[in-house]
């Protein structure tokens, strides 16, 4: 299976990007492809809710405000399964990632059965590398972001630093579980 690895920290050498590498890690062990992508290496607006509220994104399921979300948009079909690593700000996703996420929601959700991402399994992780906090309640986020895309939330982890050993296993181990089994 064809894995995209999709974080969202300014920190290259930190907890979310030791994330990131251990589920690429287990996607490459299975078998599988892994291609990370950094999201904040990349420039990708929120959302601007066009016109009334939904613009194209709700009939063609396009989003009209150019960057770099376009091209990430376009190569959802390429891959069977997904892992989105984020560091937990605020008892929520990194803004990095909610933006990404946010304009995906808009033009997928509205897709129904159509949806570039119905019935792909997803990982998500919380990495909370401060304080410890909040990964529940960013998983949770990520859990209903998962189920409104039409998506299959596959496992949701939480991790902090302290929990960071173990974890980094459970990651690994999750993607190579997703990147080895077959796409119904």
């Amino acid at each position: 299976m064809r894995v995209w690895v999709i974080s969202s920290s300014p920190n290259k050498d930190g907890l979310t990007a030791a994330c990131a590498a251990a589920a690429a890690n287990g996607v490459r062990l299975a078998g599988g492809e892994a291609e990370e992508v950094r999201l904040n290496g990349l420039k990708i607006g929120h959302c601007q809710a066009c016109d009334t509220g939904y613009g194209v994104c709700r009939t063609d399921h396009v989003c009209d405000m150019e960057d770099d979300f376009q091209a990430l948009h376009k190569r959802i079909p390429e891959f069977g399964g997904f892992v989105l690593v984020t560091p937990v700000y605020w008892w929520e996703m990194s803004e990095s990632m909610k933006a990404f996420c946010d304009r995906l929601r808009r033009c997928e959700a509205t897709a129904g059965p159509d949806s570039r991402l119905r019935e792909r399994p997803v990982v998500a992780v919380a990495a909370a590398g401060g304080s410890g906090n909040g990964t529940i309640t960013c998983l949770l986020s990520m859990e209903n972001w998962i189920k409104q895309v039409g998506a299959k939330p596959f496992d949701l982890i939480a991790v902090n630093r302290w929990t960071r050993p173990y974890k980094l296993v459970t990651i690994q181990e999750a993607a190579h579980a997703m990147a080895g089994q077959k796409r119904e």
